[in-house]
């Protein structure tokens, strides 16, 4: 066999690390496992094994001390009460006043042109307005 024969393992490095993501059973089974060491150096070892760091287990017993403290809150049903501010009342408000005015304003052109047509059927002048469009 010939060294071009034998098989060369890919040491190739990804151009991007991506961040280890755990699962929530992951995480509580760790920590279960922690709980029960007892001997000096296996939580070290555990770590080791598991390629953890002890800034883990401090996260992830707060997660899970935020969770149980979560669970045993009261919660209240229903829809959740939106938070209103005034501004946003006053700009819908002010919304729903401009929507009726314009469609005021467009009745009242189209009823102009409406008489302007009438007026031209019927031979009838209109007087002058002063108003050019």
């Amino acid at each position: 066999m010939t060294q071009d024969d034998r098989k060369v393992p890919e040491t190739e490095v990804p151009e991007k690390a991506e961040r280890r993501r755990f699962s929530m059973a992951y995480k509580l089974d760790v920590l279960r496992r922690l709980d029960a060491c007892r001997q000096p150096g296996e939580v070290g070892a555990l770590l080791r094994a598991e390629g953890l760091y002890s800034s883990h287990l401090v996260l992830w017993r707060r997660q899970r001390e935020a969770a149980a403290a979560a669970g045993l809150a009261a919660v209240r049903r229903g829809r959740k009460a939106g938070v209103t501010d005034a501004r946003d009342v006053k700009i819908s408000e002010l919304e729903k006043e401009l929507s009726g005015v314009t469609a005021r304003a467009e009745r009242a052109e189209a009823l102009v042109e409406l008489q302007k047509k009438v007026s031209e059927i019927l031979s009838i002048p209109l007087p002058d307005t002063g108003r050019r469009s």
